[in-house]
């Protein structure tokens, strides 16, 4: 693996390591004032558009990071869901 690759996997390490906060916030403290699903569904479909642009340059950095990156932000969305629904039972 180059240097361009662990640049690229220490990057997305970050970005997804960002998402932690949130994921505590929402399945851990129950709480889900302040995020916004259009919001999140954009980032949803611009990293997916991410994951498809890495598969095209064959970059193992880029793939794995939008994956894993997509996986985190479904985990928000899916606790944000839950908890806007079982509100407003």
């Amino acid at each position: 693996m180059n240097n361009t690759e662990l640049v690229g996997l220490a990057a997305g390490l970050l970005g997804i390591i960002a998402w932690l906060p949130q994921i505590q916030k929402v399945w851990l403290d129950k709480r889900h004032d302040g995020i916004s699903l259009p919001t999140l569904s954009i980032i949803l479909i611009a990293l997916s558009l991410w994951l498809v642009y890495g598969i095209l340059i064959d970059s193992f950095a880029v793939i794995i990071s939008n994956i894993l990156a997509i996986l985190f932000i479904g985990v928000v969305v899916i606790g944000v869901i839950r908890l806007r629904r079982s509100e407003s039972d």
